[in-house]
């Protein structure tokens, strides 16, 4: 196991990884989500607000893909943190957006328009809070073997790109909480990482053909 995620491997992955995460904010709910970035708020700005149970029971998103066992166990914690970044409207709705609308709305045009080249691809996308000039963003689509859907890295820097950066919402949560500490470089470092790596190929191969990022070149 890599040292950087001193967790037993029964424990590293889907609701179980996510149940550390939620320990982790329970212990400490008005610290902000990001050390770097005072923007993204608080974990909690009050008490935990969870989805009503009648709700969370039949949750499916929009497009009829089921939820994530990550995403079904924070709602039961918490919803408040999601609908600040509009996962969810005021009747607990699911609210996504194809990547190329999320883009445009987050990074403005014309590098946000950029991403609209794969939007086919990448049809209901969620903000997650992260980055400074990048953005995290989960799409769903086909889960790994743990029933989880990839967490991605827009960065405009460079070429505009999508990168995987997380094989699910329950390792971004344990990273953002501090649970795990990834200590390698560069978006897709999980796929070096002995815990994580057979998550992060499964869906480099199912989204991008074994590849871990995909260029989203502009047409002005």
């Amino acid at each position: 196991m890599n040292p950087a995620n001193p967790i037993p491997p029964s424990d590293a992955h889907g609701v179980a990884l996510t149940e550390r995460a939620i320990a982790s904010v329970a212990a400490d709910p008005h610290r902000p989500i990001l050390d770097y970035g005072p923007w993204a708020g608080p974990w909690l700005t009050g008490e935990p607000e969870p989805l009503p149970e009648r709700l969370l029971a039949e949750a499916v998103f929009p497009s009829g893909r089921p939820l994530p066992p990550s995403l079904r166990r924070w709602l039961a914690f918490d919803a408040g943190l999601l609908r600040r970044f509009g996962w969810l409207d005021g009747d607990g709705r699911f609210t996504p957006r194809p990547l190329g609308e999320l883009a445009r709305e987050e990074l403005g045009d014309p590098w946000g328009s950029c991403f609209d080249t794969v939007s086919d691809r990448f049809d209901e996308c969620f903000l997650l809070p992260g980055g400074s000039d990048s953005r995290r963003v989960l799409a769903t689509g086909v889960g790994d073997g743990h029933g989880e859907y990839p967490v991605f890295a827009l960065d405009i820097d460079d070429l505009p790109c999508v990168e995987l950066m997380y094989p699910g919402l329950d390792v971004y949560l344990a990273d953002t909480s501090g649970v795990i500490t990834v200590e390698l470089d560069g978006y897709s470092c999980l796929a070096r990482d002995a815990v994580y790596a057979r998550r992060m190929l499964t869906h480099a191969q199912q989204v991008f053909g074994g590849g871990f990022s995909e260029q989203c070149l502009p047409d002005f």
